[in-house]
């Protein structure tokens, strides 16, 4: 097929310009698309992944409610083995310390809250270090326990956190400072707040006064 000279100036000019730049192109091209191709990839491989971590807790949840200490420490680390990067294995190693405490097995308890202390987003991490701190408390590790409670959880947990902390206090028998942590949990709680009637309790026990602020909320009438 014959071409005409504007024609020919054309293509001579476009293969002037591939043997120049097209090397550096095909390149270019074969990386965005390489990069397009991981990203489907990792996301059908997170995909994967949650439904797969989903049917495990699935099954640790089972175990949880089965009190099956011995199941739920070996689905938890499962979890933690192949789906370390999701919020089930949180979760499940949440539950997993719950079955191990109820055990009486205080240490496996304590290595499962601490994985999620390691591994978890803010949220779990703080609900693992709470619930850690009460393990420590029931081993009178009352430093220990303190400590974690003033280890960096978010500002939304304030609440636990104060009630937390007037109970380590009680068993120090630091009553003065447990007083002041219950009265600040209180004054942080709204009145509807489900713990608000069981932290009055607990400060008026040991001789505070709960803030004005939490007064409509009236401790049950001892039994006669």
């Amino acid at each position: 097929m014959a071409y005409d000279l504007e024609e020919q100036e054309q293509i001579a000019t476009f293969k002037a310009f591939w043997s120049r730049f097209g090397n550096l192109i095909t390149w270019v091209l074969i990386a965005v698309l390489g990069s397009y191709a991981a990203y489907n990839f990792w996301n059908s491989h997170k995909r994967t992944q949650s439904v797969e971590a989903s049917a495990l807790y699935d099954e640790l949840a089972n175990a949880v409610t089965a009190n099956d200490n011995a199941k739920a420490q070996r689905v938890a680390a499962d979890m933690q083995k192949k789906y370390d990067s999701t919020s089930y294995a949180q979760m499940a190693a949440l539950g997993a310390a719950k079955t191990a405490f109820e055990a009486n097995d205080l240490k496996t308890a304590k290595t499962q809250l601490q994985w999620v202390v390691d591994h978890g987003n803010d949220e779990y991490k703080a609900i693992a270090k709470l619930r850690l701190a009460g393990v420590l408390l029931d081993e009178k590790a009352y430093d220990a326990a303190l400590k974690m409670l003033s280890d960096g959880i978010p500002q939304q947990f304030a609440v636990e956190v104060s009630d937390r902390k007037g109970d380590v206090l009680v068993a120090q028998n630091k009553l003065a400072e447990a007083r002041q942590a219950y009265v600040a949990a209180l004054a942080a709680m709204p009145k509807e707040h489900p713990a608000r009637q069981l932290v009055t309790v607990k400060l008026e026990a040991i001789g505070g006064t709960a803030p004005a602020e939490a007064k409509d909320v009236k401790a049950p009438a001892a039994a006669a």
